[in-house]
Formats: C-alpha cells, structure tokens, sequence
C-alpha cells in the first residue's frame, strides 16, 4: 500500500467526513469531547501550518511531551503532515531525560502540556537548537505560546509537502542495556505497515470501536490503534485507568475491542470475583476482542478471564519499538490453547531463531529470535555500533532467547538484555543502580527483575551496605522517592552483590538466589 498515515488521515476526512474520529473521556471528571474524521483532518493541518510558519522544514524534529487525549493525536499528525521527525517522550521523564533526549535529537521545537511546565523550564537554558515552545492548556508559561490559540490563527489548508514511504517520520527513545534510551528511527514506510499487519491480525472494520488506555507516546498502544485508523473506525482515548471505568467506556461507547495490560486485566478480574462488579451491569455483548502484549502473560490470567469472557476473542501480541510496536510475532485469536506462546510470525514478517554464530537452532532448542519485515527500524540514530549489532542483513536481532514448539509457536525463555519490564514499562537497571550508589550507606547494588503476576515484574535490589553504617529498607525507600514511581524498587535485600573477574555483576546468581522470595511483596 503506497500511502502514508498522513495521506490516511485526509482519506478517511473525505469518506467519512461526519462520522466519529476520536472521542477523549475523562472519568474523574465526568468529561467526554468527540471529533469527526473532517475536524481531526483539519486540525492536523492547522498545526502543521503553524509549525511550517515557525521555520519547522522536512527533516527537522520535534519534541513532542503531552499526556494521552485529542490534542495528542492533532499534533502528532500536525508534525508529521510537515515532514519533520516526532519524537514523542513518555511522560514520566524527568528533566534530566528531557536533556539527555534532545542533546540527541536536537528539535527546533518542543510542544508540552502545562504539566510538564517546571521540567521543561527546569532545563531549557540547556536547549539551545530549540527555538521555539508551545503549551497545550490553560496556564502558558511565559516562554512558550498557546496551542489552543496558535491552532484557532492558522490555516486548515494541508500543506504542500511531499511524503515519501521512505521518508524518516518518528524518534522514538526506548531502552538499552547502557542504561540510556536508544533513539530509534522509523520511516512512513514503518508506520504503514503497522497499520496494515494490525488490521490483518484483528479483523479490524469500520464498524469496530477501539478503547485506547495506554500511554501514546510508547509504539504499542498508537501501533494498535493503526488496525482501526486504516480502515477509519472509532477510537476512545479514556484517561485513567480502573475497571469500573474500562466497563463504563466499553458499555457506552459499544466498544468492541480493548488492549489491556496485565495488571489492568487483574483488577477487572479481582472486581469480578469479589462482585464489586457485575457484568449484568453494562452492555458488553458487542466486545469481541481483548488482546495483551508488552510483558509475558500468565496463561492462569487468560484461562481465569474466559471463565468471566467465555465468547470472547483473545490475542497475545509481541514486538518491539524496533519492529515499529507489536505483531511482528503474535498468538492469532484462534490459538487460544496455545496461551503461554508469544506466537508466530505475524503478516508479512519472518522469523528466524539462531544462535551465537547466526546459524538456525534445532527445533526446541534455544536461541535468539531475529525478524524481519517492513517494519524493521532504519536504525539506532547516531549510533552506528549498535545499529550494525542490532540490524544485519534486514535482519532484526531482538536480545530475546526464545524457543519453538513442535507446531511453530515461539515460547520466551529469557532476555539477553537485563532491562526490567514491570506493568509494561522498561526499567534499566544500570539507573536505578546509580541513583542508590548516591547514598552514602550504599558500598555496592544491583538492580533485577523478580517475578510478580500482577505486573510482570517488580524492580528488586540487593544492596551491599558500607561496613560499620546501617541501612534499613524504609531509608531505602525514603531514598527512592526522587525517582519515577515506576523506577522504584519494590522488593530489597541486603547481601553481597556477586561481580566477575571482569567487575560485571553476575544477575543470573542473583535472579536464581532471589525469584520465589518475593510472596510477601505481592501487589
């Protein structure tokens, strides 16, 4: 399909001008606005003429830092509809990752919602490729201009920039065992074919309504949503998380599919059993589809949700931002006895699974899982060595140990990467570790990745305490409150953290001394 998502966009406006885009519910606030195909197309253009007249050109970037909601999706396509790059930040970044984001990227412009006023003013004197700002919300600081204003003055007319599938359109940060963000490169190419693999692999028409909860910055979510856009259905951006608010939009909204994380789907469950609520309640007969990705799945979840779901379609879906978000390997909603799998090769993707010397791997047997597809990444940005690793051949090496079953479903054994992945957000643990070596009663620490059904995993760390001081878990934890709460380790020991002769520390010691110690920290 040659076409972009920006051409989709206009597309969608003229066959469906009066039909239902997006529709932003607030729950706490008892809040719900809609757009249609028509006003979405118009206000994307609206913010790239804006952008086009503050000097933004093809190939420029711009940072882009709000929280999920209608605005977020106008000015992505705005950005994109320019020819310049995205570089969506997670909104849990602090100051520090703001810098360290845009020393890489060095935008021209950052667009903000009003929260992320004092971090984006906090280090601004630092930014000085960035020449201009503007706030989403009410309260505009002093240095940045209205979007809501800016967007109201500009012309809806779409700009005359030529888009090619080759094109770079986004930069997106994501983990890496350095413990640094690696800036990943997608083209319009890449966009397309997460569309296109996402529509195939969920049946997905114009009469669908997709619930969208998680966070847009991130490939997974957006990446999702792609299967409904393409095919220009509905979508409900709800903002805030709880099942009784999940049920309420699925009810109200008739929406049919909804993308879940793990601890998101417990709790609906945990309500359920306990009755505080009751399926009677809400209209759910139209919901065909819940689908999971972004950290291993318990197979005990899936068969406790079709007890309370038992007509319901599910999907494990698996990627990474280097595959342009999830589906480059997923279960498919007719392999529900194979709960437990990451899949098979998703639409138009291969799968190979190799060890140290690139050669396949018997059947059964371990080895790392390498793909390839349209949406493999263009590469790590700035930074050759790790693209030359990461990419060979059009070959995508993942870091994931993986094995296959005798009917071709891939079963994930372990991470090369000691990245934590706890309720579907990377944690590295090199962070985390040298933010506890600040403390003064800390000689020595290692950050690791305990099991918990609820999350996935939770952020432990073994602390070796300088002799003769003492060091209680509250003060640890006391200590932890200046990071992110997702940062946060959640289970600590105290002990000898073992290192090789080389001065790395030897996790997998640590993980098989410490997993099944955690039943007292269950969330």
């Amino acid at each position: 399909m040659d076409i972009t998502i920006a051409e989709m966009l206009a597309r969608n406006a003229r066959m469906y001008p009066d039909d239902i885009a997006l529709v932003e519910r607030v729950p706490a606030e008892k809040k719900r606005t809609e757009i249609t195909w028509s006003e979405f197309d118009e206000r994307a253009n609206r913010f790239a003429d804006v952008l086009i007249k503050k000097g933004i050109k093809k190939g420029d970037k711009v940072v882009h830092w709000m929280q999920n909601s209608i605005s977020w999706l106008v000015a992505y396509f705005g950005i994109v509809r320019t020819g310049a790059w995205v570089v969506p930040l997670n909104f849990r970044f602090t100051t520090e990752d703001l810098k360290y984001c845009c020393d890489v990227a060095e935008p021209k412009l950052i667009i903000f919602d009003e929260e992320f006023t004092g971090r984006v003013e906090a280090g601004k004197d630092g930014l000085s490729y960035v020449k201009d700002y503007i706030c989403n919300g009410r309260n505009i600081p002093s240095f940045a201009a209205s979007f809501d204003d800016l967007i109201t003055a500009a012309s809806g007319r779409p700009p005359d920039i030529e888009l090619l599938l080759s094109d770079p359109c986004g930069l997106y940060f994501t983990s890496g065992t350095t413990g640094q963000p690696k800036p990943i490169l997608l083209t319009h190419n890449n966009m397309t074919c997460a569309c296109i693999t996402e529509n195939v692999h969920h049946y997905q028409t114009k009469d669908d309504v997709f619930i969208l909860i998680p966070p847009l910055y991130h490939t997974g979510a957006k990446m999702h949503w792609f299967g409904s856009f393409i095919v220009g259905g509905k979508s409900v951006i709800l903002k805030g998380v709880s099942p009784e608010w999940t049920l309420e939009a699925v009810d109200e909204e008739g929406g049919t599919i909804v993308w879940l994380l793990v601890p998101w789907a417990q709790d609906i469950l945990l309500k359920l059993d306990s009755g505080e609520l009751k399926l009677e309640n809400y209209k759910l007969s139209q919901w065909r589809l819940m689908h999971i990705g972004a950290q291993p799945v318990p197979p005990s979840l899936i068969t406790h949700w079709k007890q309370h779901f038992p007509e319901m379609q599910y999907d494990t879906t698996f990627g990474l931002s280097e595959s342009t978000g999830p589906n480059c390997i997923h279960l498919g909603i007719e392999n529900t006895h194979k709960v437990g799998a990451i899949g098979k090769p998703g639409f138009n993707w291969e799968a190979r699974i190799v060890n140290e010397e690139d050669r396949d791997v018997s059947r059964g047997e371990p080895g790392e899982l390498i793909v390839r597809g349209n949406g493999v990444m263009q590469e790590y940005y700035k930074n050759p060595e790790a693209t030359a690793k990461a990419l060979k051949d059009g070959w995508l090496y993942t870091g994931d140990i993986v094995r296959q079953d005798e009917d071709g479903f891939i079963y994930i054994v372990d991470r090369k990467k000691d990245v934590i992945i706890t309720g579907g957000e990377n944690v590295f643990p090199v962070e985390v570790e040298n933010f506890l070596h600040t403390h003064p009663a800390v000689k020595d620490v290692a950050a690791i990745g305990v099991p918990n059904e609820r999350l996935g995993e939770l952020v432990a760390v073994v602390i070796d305490v300088v002799p003769g001081k003492q060091l209680t878990e509250k003060e640890v934890l006391d200590h932890c409150e200046k990071l992110p709460r997702y940062k946060r380790p959640r289970v600590i020991f105290f002990g000898e953290v073992p290192r090789n002769p080389t001065g790395k520390i030897e996790k997998p010691k640590l993980r098989n001394k410490f997993t099944g110690r955690t039943e007292a920290f269950k969330l």
